[in-house]
């Protein structure tokens, strides 16, 4: 192994994996709500590694523990969750609520402005631009026609919007977050389909981790939740959907602003005969410039300052429709007739399955309304669009149909050749802002999807700002806002036919759409455990009407649209490669961590010198102790009285509260003291802490597990003067609260430093805890001993060791591994952002150590 030291350098990281996450706490619990959750047979909070300083203890209380993750599990039922990693001591965990449900109407109607500003833009003004589209693939050759594809439109609006999008898919949000990772995060907790190989039972007992009552539906849901865990193959089925659905969405953030903002200024070519294609590419690139540059200034002050510009938009098209309606035809009414849908298709035959790519346009934004949510509550979304929305869209539609009946020369550019005249400049103008409003929708819902996987382990690390005190969600990424720009700006230039980019569009939101039906389809059948008869009409109905429209905007591929194609693959490798490289080097390293006899041979000195102070070494191993530690003992003249192994870990749920944070556990026998810690976050976790507020949580809550843990040798201690409990409490806990109440933990805190398999029983009145007075005072004066210790240490200084963990192939490895891992992945760790970075240490509490493992 290389092997390079570097004391005192800034720029090192930690092991966080995910853009910047905080420490704030949540809100507590309001009611003590009983849980049904899985447990582990022979499941304990404290891994194996740990022992005690006393000589009865048996062996195997000093082994690391490999087989934690496939001990039997069984559904139980718990009280309020108290679980021994809790910050606070003897203190319920509150489960995490939403950040909007106590607002107030006024509130309210401001959320639903700011969702008009953020998350409706893009299906907002699809009409500048879906009938225009439509006829350049079927020409119009009668009125039936118009209303054909009116029909057509319509109806793809119910469906794909509203039922499948506002009905369905918004219901399986992840706790307020959407998106495809927030579907793979929810499909995570119910299964362990993550290819990381991180997961603990202690995960589980997140109070973001909630499973249904057990009923006859839940059988076939374990069937599949059984079947995903034992095949690799399905694990890595649903990885790539995930990642495929996730670049197509980094696609749709260029061309929207693409599309939105062409469409919008080709407006100009109406009102000014003079204005050429050219004239209308340049100004398009002035507004794109603009439009990524405030973009920095957040999603809530942005949002409100556009939500009005959008709701003038929104009744500006159903005014114009209405117009329309009364001046030219209302018999295009007859369009919610579906019947029209075959006649126009009879009528058309392969033009008209041309013409579907462009119907599909009229329901592009429908997936910002899902990857947004972590922007907006679901009832502001869902209210917004079914009472002002849609009701909109369909009098726009209708009214641009009508014009079209008597105008149908003007197919080209149907929504402004539609505006009356005396308002045509007025209308430009707003249409010009919308468009430049419906370009952020995207890019917010990009930022929100890079995000989530990033904290999953699936995007390389990057800067992420967060533009909203109040709500943690609303996040800035500069690079990939920077990078859109570029792209966007070439795409427009190298394409400025709205009817290519058009295409294009179609391909993107498409493919986005098809791996959300697929992975609600399997939130269906896990969790939701719907009737399969639903299950199978929903996902034959929605993903075969999507393979229509995909097969059509596949068929124009070769018109310039094979370059949203390519950069979708390049975003798809780019994810799959970090995540194939993080796996490798995750699972090297736990191969290589250090055994429990040599840590017993080395002796509670580590053959070195223990000076005072406290040693944060930061890893991302949850088990077991680093090989990376080992380099520190051999390389240094001396380490720390106190060793804290520091693991920043991302779980597959939104937020982890406060009180469930930290995971402390003891490594090796107490004379040693080293510590692991497990600093538990959700992916819409955020961390903006400096390093002394951070030291500072760390160390208070120590301090709380150690006094935790004496009073749970104080209950054992107790339980052992009991022998006649039943054989199925041998593995629950017990915890007194101040005020007498009594909760189970369910799991064996301290199992490892008792010396009998005596089964413990459960206390019932707070006398048994005050048996034994004598050992009471020979406790607490241990328990003060261990205290003064730490706050010693602490007062010497902490300092922060790196272990930055690099991997190559092995030389007999083929051909492709090599350049994956040696190149591609290592480029990226090269210029992905350092997890440590964000702490903000002094160079002089930094030392690194470098290790490269073969893999």
């Amino acid at each position: 192994m290389a092997e390079e030291i570097s004391a005192g350098s800034g720029g090192g990281s930690s092991s966080e994996r995910g853009g910047e996450i905080n420490g704030v706490g949540l809100a507590s619990m309001d009611s003590f709500e009983s849980r049904w959750v899985f447990q582990d047979e022979d499941d304990s909070e404290i891994d194996d590694e740990e022992d005690d300083d006393d000589n009865d203890v048996p062996h195997r209380a000093g082994v690391d523990s490999e087989d934690e993750d496939t001990a039997e599990q069984r559904l139980i039922r718990t009280g309020p969750s108290i679980d021994s990693f809790d910050v606070e001591a003897l203190e319920i965990p509150g489960a995490h609520r939403s950040e909007y449900e106590d607002f107030g109407i006024g509130r309210r109607i401001i959320l639903a402005f700011q969702t008009l500003g953020v998350v409706f833009g893009d299906v907002g003004t699809s009409p500048l631009y879906t009938f225009s589209v439509m006829f350049s693939k079927a020409p119009i050759n009668g009125n039936e026609d118009v209303i054909g594809a009116l029909s057509l439109v319509l109806y793809t609006l119910i469906l794909i919007p509203l039922v499948k999008y506002v009905l369905v898919v918004l219901w399986a949000n992840d706790d307020g977050e959407g998106g495809t990772f927030a579907l793979y995060s929810l499909i995570c907790r119910h299964a362990k389909v993550s290819l990381l190989p991180n997961q603990l039972p202690s995960d589980t007992r997140i109070s973001g981790f909630r499973l249904k009552v057990p009923s006859p539906e839940l059988e076939r849901s374990l069937k599949i939740k059984e079947r995903l865990e034992t095949s690799s193959t399905l694990k890595k089925i649903i990885l790539m959907l995930v990642l495929a659905g996730t670049s197509m969405v980094i696609a749709d953030g260029i061309v929207t602003p693409a599309m939105s903002v062409v469409s919008a200024v080709g407006g100009l070519k109406v009102g000014v005969a003079a204005i050429e294609q050219d004239q209308v590419v340049m100004i398009s690139v002035a507004f794109l410039v603009i439009l990524f540059s405030v973009q920095k200034f957040g999603t809530s002050k942005v949002g409100l300052a556009v939500g009005p510009a959008l709701f003038i938009w929104f009744c500006s098209l159903a005014g114009i429709g209405i117009y329309n309606l009364v001046k030219y035809d209302t018999s295009v009414l007859r369009a919610f007739n579906p019947v029209r849908i075959y006649l126009y298709f009879k009528r058309n035959s392969v033009k008209a399955w041309y013409a579907l790519g462009g119907c599909l346009l009229c329901a592009t934004g429908s997936e910002a309304m899902f990857a947004d949510l972590c922007y907006f509550s679901v009832r502001s979304v869902q209210f917004t669009f079914v009472f002002l929305v849609l009701p909109c869209l369909l009098l726009g539609y209708l009214g641009q149909a009508a014009y079209l009946i008597g105008n149908p020369n003007d197919a080209e550019q149907a929504f402004f050749s539609s505006i009356p005249s005396g308002v045509f400049w007025p209308i430009l103008l707003v249409a010009n802002i919308a468009a430049l409003i419906a370009s952020r929708a995207m890019t917010t819902a990009t930022f929100s999807c890079i995000k989530q996987s990033t904290a999953l382990g699936c995007f390389p690390r990057l800067k992420i700002i967060h533009t909203s005190r109040k709500f943690m969600g609303q996040i800035y990424i500069p690079v990939i806002n920077w990078f859109l720009l570029v792209v966007c700006l070439i795409f427009v230039c190298c394409i400025s036919s709205i009817n290519e980019i058009g295409n294009a569009y179609g391909i993107a939101e498409l493919g986005v759409m098809m791996m959300t039906t697929i992975l609600v389809t399997i939130v269906m059948l896990l969790i939701w455990q719907t009737n399969i008869i639903i299950v199978l009409s929903f996902v034959i109905f929605f993903l075969g009407l999507e393979f229509t429209f995909f097969s059509s905007v596949l068929w124009s591929v070769t018109d310039g649209s094979w370059i949203i194609l390519v950069f979708a693959v390049i975003m798809f490798l780019i994810m799959y490669i970090w995540n194939y490289g993080s796996k490798l080097k995750y699972e090297t390293e736990v191969k290589q961590k250090l055994s429990m006899d040599l840590m017993r041979e080395l002796g509670c000195n580590l053959g070195t010198i223990r000076a005072p102070g406290i040693g944060l070494l930061y890893n991302e191993l949850v088990k077991g102790v680093p090989a990376i530690f080992g380099h520190f003992l051999t390389t240094l003249p001396a380490i720390h009285s106190m060793i804290i192994f520091v693991s920043i870990k991302y779980v597959p749920v939104p937020m982890v509260p406060q009180s469930e944070r930290f995971l402390f556990r003891r490594v090796c026998p107490k004379s040693y003291q080293i510590f692991r810690c497990i600093a538990r976050y959700g992916y819409k976790d955020t961390r903006k802490e400096n390093h002394q507020t951070f030291e500072q949580l760390l160390i208070e809550s120590l301090e709380k597990f150690i006094r935790r843990e004496a009073q749970e040798r104080q209950l054992e201690s107790d339980g052992d003067e009991d022998t006649d409990s039943e054989e199925d409490t041998s593995f629950s806990r017990v915890l007194i609260t101040p005020n007498g109440s009594v909760y189970s933990l369910g799991v064996p805190l301290l199992a490892e430093f008792r010396g009998s398999s005596n089964p413990i029983p459960e206390a019932s009145t707070s006398e048994e805890v005050k048996a034994d007075f004598p050992s009471i005072s020979d406790a607490e004066h241990s328990l003060d001993r261990e205290l003064s210790f730490i706050r010693k240490a602490k007062e010497s200084g902490i300092v922060y060791l790196l272990g930055h963990g690099d991997i190559r192939a092995r030389k007999d490895s083929w051909f492709i591994k090599k350049l994956v891992i040696n190149y591609f992945y290592a480029f990226l760790r090269k210029n992905c952002r350092r997890g440590i970075a964000n702490l903000s240490v002094p160079h002089s509490h930094l030392m690194q150590v470098g290790m490269t493992y073969m893999v």
